[in-house]
């Protein structure tokens, strides 16, 4: 059980974290912080937050964060350095900050340069779970059930802050699993990165053609589901790829030779060339949703990978 827990951002990964250890009756208050005044009271009014603070303000942020245990940054990657400065002065040092940014070598300098001697309390990490809705309506008390969190430790952290922060997230059901901020930065920009940049250019695409209302009138499931995540915030989407900007750029240029090459075989008529490729990645799709399905991953288990 926490005293207080202070969250940054009571969005859908903030909120529903708020709301998951609620309902494990984990946390005794919860503070939420944001730049909006209408989204902070819809936060309080929703019930997922018990009291609102003014980051703007210093008397409201020392206030909030007095005799916090915890406090979670669910705001754009962004914002992170600007947030870390404003709570460094009133940082004690029982409390222990962590984060839930899509990036995490830029959101680890950013905690250098904000907390210097401090960074010991920063312990990195990433909820790997999301909706494309946003704002404190959007969030839900099991979206983190059965989700991986990756904690990206900090050599300066002591082992009993890095396990407070996965304790918290055991709480709210989820999995934890450990990688190096460098590991991390080049497996996301694989696989969430890169699928999200990929998404919003196909719909930004039909949706400039001039005869764009005919297309989207026509456009089924697969469209819809190939292009769900394009529903998400831009404003995050740009932050995160801005942020991770090298790895993402290695996996685009990758990406683009593969189009180059499925070009050529297009235009050459090489069916069983094309037939060769769609066959490897439904072969490596359904092994990867078997994965999924069969995995056991009970919530007291930690990963390495």
């Amino acid at each position: 059980m926490l005293n207080k827990v202070v969250i940054f951002g009571v969005g859908l990964i903030g909120g529903s974290f708020a709301r998951a250890l609620k309902k494990a009756g984990a946390v005794r208050t919860i503070v939420g912080v944001g730049r909006s005044a209408a989204s902070m009271a819809r936060a309080l009014e929703l019930g997922i937050v018990d009291a609102i603070a003014v980051a703007s303000e210093p008397a409201s942020l020392a206030d909030a964060l007095h005799g916090a245990d915890l406090v979670l940054l669910a705001a754009p990657v962004a914002q992170t350095e600007a947030i870390l400065v404003a709570i460094a002065p009133h940082l004690q040092a029982g409390t222990v900050v962590t984060d839930a940014g899509s990036t995490k070598s830029d959101v680890v300098a950013a905690a250098r340069r904000a907390l210097g001697d401090k960074v010991a309390q920063f312990v990195p990490g990433h909820p790997i779970a999301g909706r494309e809705t946003n704002g404190p309506d959007a969030a839900i008390d099991d979206l983190y059930v059965g989700k991986k969190v990756v904690i990206t430790a900090l050599p300066e952290n002591t082992a009993e802050d890095v396990e407070r922060v996965a304790l918290v997230w055991r709480a709210c059901h989820a999995i934890i699993h450990r990688l190096s901020p460098e590991e991390h930065d080049k497996v996301f920009a694989a696989v969430s990165h890169l699928p999200h940049l990929l998404a919003y250019a196909l719909v930004d695409d039909v949706a400039k053609k001039p005869h764009a209302d005919l297309l989207f009138q026509y456009a089924a499931s697969g469209f819809r589901d190939f292009t769900r995540i394009a529903g998400s915030s831009p404003e995050m989407w740009r932050d995160i790829s801005l942020a991770n900007q090298s790895a993402l750029l290695t996996e685009l240029d990758a990406y683009m030779a593969q189009l180059a090459a499925l070009r050529a075989q297009l235009a050459a008529g090489d069916g069983a060339g094309l037939e060769r490729v769609y066959s490897n990645a439904q072969h490596a799709r359904h092994q990867w949703i078997t994965a999924i399905e069969t995995a056991e991953a009970p919530p007291s288990q930690d990963k390495a990978d």
